[in-house]
């Protein structure tokens, strides 16, 4: 689902492509100090894929959590995806009186070269993390084998949950689109959907499969 009224948002300056041997597409962060009264405070991040296709997407979800029964809240968090990625749609995962754990669409803001979401306040105990998920536009400019590391996280909200954590990062290997891939994409260019049968004025789903399959493949 494309954010409606965003726009083309792009990350800048945020994230660099990697050459380590190591691409981990996850990480893991704690806090325990003085501000957390004891308890410990966990961050992971991670995107879906150890290998995307560029002009695809890529979708990373941070997880913000306690070992505690206590309650802090958060009111930020802010994901810094690789450079040149934009947002295509994203979403919170949080407690609420009413209905216990509810997944809900928002809209990411810029915030110095990452892309934010507020609340007045989520939850969190050690039964019920903050999860924000964000699927980014995979530029195309990539190179085949390129390995691709976000940057950080930050999260603001109560004192002992608030955290700056610029090296949880999560990295992915650039590759080609596989045909099935390049199929989707030019359904999508065709103002197609998923409803099955589904026509456009360019002719039905199985031509333009079709058509786009061809092209791939150069025959």
């Amino acid at each position: 689902m494309v954010l409606a009224g965003m726009g083309a948002i792009t990350a800048v300056e945020t994230g660099v492509a990697s050459a380590d041997a190591t691409c981990s597409i996850s990480s893991h962060a704690e806090k325990k100090d003085v501000s957390t009264l004891g308890i410990t405070m966990t961050y992971d991040k991670s995107v879906n894929l150890d290998s995307i296709g560029v002009g695809t997407t890529a979708t990373y979800k941070i997880v913000v959590g306690t070992t505690g029964i206590g309650n802090p809240y958060v009111n930020t968090i802010t994901d810094y995806p690789p450079a040149g990625f934009s947002v295509v749609s994203a979403s919170v995962t949080a407690y609420h009186l009413a209905g216990g754990q509810r997944t809900e669409d928002v809209t990411p803001e810029p915030n110095a070269g990452g892309f934010k979401v507020t609340s007045p306040g989520w939850f969190v105990n050690s039964g019920n993390p903050v999860t924000y998920t964000v699927t980014y536009r995979v530029p195309t400019n990539l190179s085949n084998g390129q390995q691709v590391t976000s940057g950080g996280i930050g999260v603001a909200g109560t004192v002992g949950v608030s955290n700056e954590l610029p090296n949880l990062t999560a990295c992915f290997t650039a590759r080609p689109n596989t045909v099935g891939e390049s199929a989707l994409g030019s359904l999508n260019n065709n103002g197609l959907g998923s409803a099955d049968g589904q026509t456009s004025s360019t002719g039905s789903i199985s031509d333009i499969i079709a058509n786009a399959i061809k092209k791939y493949i150069g025959s």
